[in-house]
Formats: structure tokens, sequence, C-alpha cells
């Protein structure tokens, strides 16, 4: 890395710049929504969905010098034409070529993660490169194509080509740690309806990722109450939970949640999404917002108390100030509080 280049994750102009300059491609199938521009965040870029999804019979890394499209057919079991529509179903493994690829000079690597309402749907994505020994990892100077790996595992989700489910974060140099938060759970409401939580109702219907607010709150979710601020997991179902503490990311900082402890209870969270610059700030109008947690019991039920500490927000710097702030032009999840995905209306 040259003298010129600051540390740190890449604003948004930064990233219109690697368009500019060609590090970040698009391709377009034959059909389909063609053209789709790019959508940048203060401190991210939107991935799309391509138009194919091979039905895999089980996760995988293709390995050091192993590229994913001569690796993948020995694990697929079948490909879909998601020109139209497709419907992918809860349990299955899906494997997705992604609409950018990459040119990365070598000072730069990348790191993808869900996007919130990825999470919130209860969908668990992966990023992978070809070469890629770990998920959601992007190596420094990598140059090829992207995929992703979709498993809806409580609702089935319709998507097309287009439809952006994970984000990808742009770094100069190492992972630098400026300060961390401690996140705990409120189980006491954090308004005056006196819902703590939502669990997923199995079973439920198809949600649409373009149908925004088209669906039933109360048709996917049950909603959970707790008047002695205590509330018991079940193994295996999903719940949406809010965070006891306000949090605010400052304008020239990105943060990122992540478990405090894996030993800490029986269950898991799918903490989905980067926090970008600005999301909780008084003056991009985040007054108050909490951070949003994608909860799932595992092996035997856990009581979850009031206050427990559940996860950690790890604050990096960015190489510049982003030239707009999350929450500027309007957001779904800005000053937030218990707030369900963008598809559903209570």
């Amino acid at each position: 890395m040259t003298n010129s280049v600051k540390k740190g994750i890449l604003p948004e102009q930064a990233i219109k710049g690697l368009i500019d300059d060609g590090v970040i491609t698009q391709s377009f199938g034959a059909g389909g929504e063609e053209g789709l521009p790019p959508l940048v965040q203060p401190a991210s870029l939107d991935l799309q969905l391509g138009n194919i999804a091979y039905r895999m019979r089980a996760s995988y890394l293709p390995g050091e010098g192993e590229a994913i499209e001569e690796t993948r057919d020995a694990l697929c079991l079948h490909s879909i034409d998601m020109t139209n529509g497709a419907v992918l179903e809860t349990g299955c493994v899906y494997l997705i070529p992604l609409r950018e690829a990459l040119a990365l000079p070598e000072h730069l690597s990348a790191a993808a993660n869900p996007k919130s309402s990825t999470g919130r749907l209860d969908v668990f994505t992966r990023v992978i490169c070809d070469g890629a020994t770990r998920f959601d990892a992007v190596p420094r100077g990598y140059h090829g194509p992207l995929y992703v790996e979709v498993a809806p595992r409580t609702f089935p989700i319709l998507v097309r080509p287009g439809d952006r489910l994970v984000q990808l974060r742009f770094r100069t140099g190492e992972p630098e740690v400026l300060d961390t938060q401690t996140v705990s759970i409120d189980l006491k409401g954090v308004d005056q309806t006196g819902i703590v939580g939502w669990r997923a109702r199995r079973h439920s219907g198809l949600v649409d990722l373009r149908d925004i607010a088209g669906h039933n709150a109360r048709d996917y979710w049950e909603p959970l109450t707790a008047p002695d601020g205590q509330l018991v997991l079940d193994p295996e179902e999903f719940y949406i939970l809010a965070s006891q503490e306000a949090v605010s990311i400052p304008q020239d900082q990105a943060a990122e949640m992540a478990p405090i402890a894996p030993e800490i209870g029986e269950f898991r969270a799918h903490y989905a999404g980067f926090f970008d610059p600005g999301f909780g700030l008084d003056e991009a109008g985040g007054q108050g917002s909490r951070a949003v947690l994608e909860v799932r019991g595992r092996d035997v039920p856990f009581l979850l108390r009031h206050g427990q500490s559940v996860a950690k927000l790890v604050f990096e710097p960015l190489s510049e100030k982003p030239v707009r702030l999350y929450g500027g032009d309007g957001s779904h999840y800005q000053s937030q509080g218990l707030r369900l995905s963008k598809h559903f209306a209570l």
C-alpha cells in the first residue's frame, strides 16, 4: 500500500471512484432487468443477484487456487432460471452468481455482510469468491467474479435478478478497532405497546422481496411480551429483539455487530448488516436508534433476561468522511426501535 492511501473503510465517494475506474464492474445476463445501476451506501455497496440460482447439495468453499465455476457442478443438483422470478425454499442451499465482479488493487480488500432486511427475514447469506478459504472475505488484489450462498431458514422468498441481499465493504490496510460498545437485550419494551420482540411463525406464506410493506406482519410473526423481564428462547425458533442501548455511529467511522462470546448461552444471533456512518446520529434524524438483533434458539430452551449482554459493536475508521450520512435521504431503519423488516406492515 502506498503512503498516499489512508487506512480504513472506504466511504461512498471512494466506492464510486472504484466503479468509475473499472475496479468494480457489472454484467447482465440475457433478459431480466438490464442496466440496474449500482446502489452505493455511505460506506458500502449493495450487490445484485444474477439470473441463475444453483440448488446445491451442500454449502462449500472452493479452496485456494480453485474457481467456483469449475467446482460447483460436483455439488449442484439443478439450476433455476430467475429471469421472471424464482422461489427459494426453506431448508435449501442456493448458490447465485452476483452481477458484480472485482479487480482489486493490492492494497484493497473487501468484506461482506447480509443487508439488514435480509437478516430480519432469517435468510442466511454468505459471499464467496474464487479461491476462497473463508466466507464473506475478499482478499487483497482479488480479480474475479462474486457469488452468494443463500439459505432461507423461516420464510420462502421470491427473488429476481437485481435483488440485493448482501453488501460489500472495502478496506485499505488491516482492520483497526477504534472502540467497542456492548449491546444488551431490552425485555421491558422500547415503546408503549408492551411488545418486546417477535417470534417467526413457521409455515407462513411467501415473502416477495420487492413487495415493501405488502405483507401483514401478524401472518408471519407472533408478538411477544415479557412482564417479568424474562423470555425463554425455544430451540430452532427465530426471534427479532432490540437492544437496550441507543446506538450512534460517528461521521468518520463505521461499525459491525459481533458476538461477545459464543459460549454465553444456548442461542445464536445473526447480526446482519453493517452500521454506516450517521446511523443513530441526531443530525441525521437518528435520535434514539436501537440495534435490532436476529436471534435463533438452539439445542435447549434458554432463559434470556432483560439487560443481558449478547453482542458488541466494533467501530472502525473511515479512510475519509463520507459525502452523505446514513438516513440523510431517508431510511426504513433510521431512528428505529423494535422493527421488523421493511416487507411487513403492522
